[in-house]
């Protein structure tokens, strides 16, 4: 279950996310990333994470190159807040890395400046791999 946080009075905040929950959905869970990027990424797009590029070319194809090569490739928000231009998801990226059923993903915190139409403008992120089990420390899981 995703939780959202969020004011329901506050447009901005409930247009940009809809726009990245939409984006995560084709772009990679439906296999459509170009068609993704164009319709909700600038083209001056600023990307913080070393591994993708800038724009919305770049990150259509960096994507759909990803997407290709992995058909089982799939992201699940757990938790998505926004307020104004921000929007903050927690995620788990599924099969990025490999084709094995039983892959735990990657856990990730994306932080997305949205414009005032509504189109991703700058991404930084958080990855770590998720754990097999609860933590041995404090006893809980990722998500």
């Amino acid at each position: 279950m995703m939780i959202e946080i969020f004011d329901p009075t506050d447009e901005r905040a409930v247009r940009n996310k809809d726009n990245l929950i939409a984006f995560y959905n084709e772009a990679i869970n439906e296999k459509n990333p170009v068609e993704a990027a164009n319709k909700l990424v600038a083209e001056g797009y600023i990307q913080h994470n070393p591994q993708l590029p800038d724009g919305a070319a770049g990150l259509g194809a960096a994507f759909a190159a990803l997407t290709a090569q992995r058909k089982d490739a799939r992201v699940v928000i757990h938790r998505i807040i926004a307020s104004g231009d921000w929007v903050w998801a927690h995620v788990n990226f599924l099969n990025l890395y490999t084709d094995d059923p039983a892959d735990l993903g990657v856990a990730g915190v994306d932080i997305w400046k949205m414009d005032a139409d509504g189109i991703a403008l700058e991404h930084w992120d958080v990855l770590q791999p998720v754990a097999a089990e609860v933590s041995p420390v404090n006893g809980h899981g990722m998500f």
